[in-house]
């Protein structure tokens, strides 16, 4: 008698692909901030072509959470949220580095040095609420991608 493979809890639960939202969903939930979230998407892609959009599910309100990928390397995870976009990006420890001699705001630094570290950086996540946030938003991908 063959077994099935071991899942853990949160495999048996979420669905590891979730279709992506329609647009009409999207703009339902981020209000005003939908042309925040294209904007964000919009200054990303004009430095990494091409750039991917993968919806996973989440635990968030909305259910899913959308990795900006660059051939196959996640950027940035973007979540909506009504009026406002969640952002997430883990640094490894050179470009942890980087970002502490940057002129990034002190409370982005701050987030970074209190985030535990992990095996492949750390990781902070905060609300994005005005187009004023995208320009500090692209540093921390340019931080995050910048070559050895």
């Amino acid at each position: 008698m063959r077994r099935k493979p071991f899942k853990t809890p949160m495999e048996r639960k979420m669905p590891a692909k979730v279709k992506p939202p329609t647009d009409p969903e999207l703009k339902a939930v981020l209000g005003s901030a939908g042309v925040l979230w294209s904007g964000i998407v919009r200054a990303v892609e004009e430095t990494f072509v091409p750039l991917d959009q993968q919806w996973k599910p989440s635990k968030a309100g909305f259910g899913r959470v959308c990795l900006l990928q660059h051939k196959k390397r996640t950027l940035l995870y973007l979540t909506p949220d009504k009026e406002k976009v969640w952002i997430a990006i883990i640094l490894g420890g050179r470009a942890y580095d980087l970002a502490m001699a940057s002129s990034i705001p002190a409370a982005i630094k701050k987030m970074f040095s209190e985030a535990r570290p992990y095996a492949e950086g750390r990781g902070i996540r905060f609300p994005a609420s005005s187009l004023g946030d995208i320009p500090m938003i692209t540093k921390l991908v340019e931080i995050k991608t910048t070559p050895k």
